[in-house]
């Protein structure tokens, strides 16, 4: 193991994952202290190609983040397939690209999709894939509920909130595991798409998921939607029992939707009282049971 990995390795180490941190910033601070106190020649091989925790700190592409979640959706598809109703589908596309296209990425290829599953939950992936299951999406009422909870997810990826997890994962386990082995582009995207599954139903961090919600909230009014769509579903699935299994998974990585609505309200407040857009009740595309 070369002393540029031994470095690295020690400095990953050095991070405590119980504390709120800037990963890239810490491990460029503490990198830079290393090398004050050692600095060792430097070999041909080190220096041709970077480590995998180099790689990984790297920012992404479009097209590297289109790559991760293409094959982290293939995954998803693979255990929960799509509902096979194409109506839906199409329904569904239409609202959620007309949602993200208010977004901050709106040329993104965005896709969304309801998969076969009776859990009431939603996912984001990078690279502008959303769905939402079967069962939540039977709970909703109107398309101004829906565009909310889209919302939601597009300002997931928007935000890149699961590449960023997808590295700090990656980045933990390369300094439990001392891996100290170079890496190349190849490397770097196929170990990010491997942990993709597991991140899907990991935690996020709590403020992710508060900054989704505000974002979600803004980007169905600026949609021309009645705001409050997304809210008034954080309050229906906050009435269904906590030993419900198909909220298992929600409230095992979401904060519960009392506290979301609470952070809405503190941020909020009342500055979207005289915002009254359509709730399109009737357009909704009703489910076959």
């Amino acid at each position: 193991m070369g002393i540029r990995y031994m470095v690295l390795l020690a400095a990953l180490c050095g991070l405590s994952t119980a504390q709120g941190f800037d990963l890239k910033q810490d491990l460029k601070k503490k990198l830079e202290e290393a090398k004050q106190k050692v600095q060792p020649a430097e070999t041909p091989s080190d220096a041709a190609a970077p480590s995998e925790a180099q790689a990984l700190l790297a920012d992404f592409s479009v097209d590297e983040e289109i790559k991760i979640g293409r094959q982290i959706a293939g995954n998803l598809l693979g255990a929960s397939p799509l509902v096979p109703d194409e109506a839906l589908q199409v329904y569904v596309n239409k609202v959620g690209r007309w949602v993200a296209s208010q977004s901050e990425r709106p040329d993104l290829a965005w896709h969304f999709g309801v998969i076969e599953s009776a859990d009431i939950n939603a996912f984001a992936i990078p690279g502008g894939y959303v769905f939402l299951t079967r069962g939540l999406y039977q709970r909703l009422r109107n398309e101004a509920e829906l565009a909310g909870v889209l919302a939601h997810e597009v300002a997931h990826v928007t935000r890149k909130h699961h590449l960023k997890i997808l590295q700090k994962s990656k980045l933990l386990d390369i300094g439990a595991k001392a891996l100290g082995r170079q890496a190349g582009e190849h490397d770097r995207l196929r170990n990010l798409i491997g942990s993709g599954a597991e991140v899907m139903a990991r935690s996020l961090d709590k403020d992710a998921e508060y900054e989704a919600d505000r974002m979600g909230v803004v980007l169905a009014g600026r949609a021309g939607y009645d705001p409050f769509g997304l809210p008034v579903v954080l309050q229906q699935v906050g009435q269904v029992k906590k030993d419900d299994t198909a909220v298992a998974l929600l409230f095992k990585t979401h904060p519960h939707p009392d506290a979301r609505l609470g952070q809405l309200d503190l941020a909020i407040g009342q500055r979207f009282d005289d915002l009254s857009g359509p709730t399109l009740e009737s357009r909704l595309y009703r489910l076959r049971p």
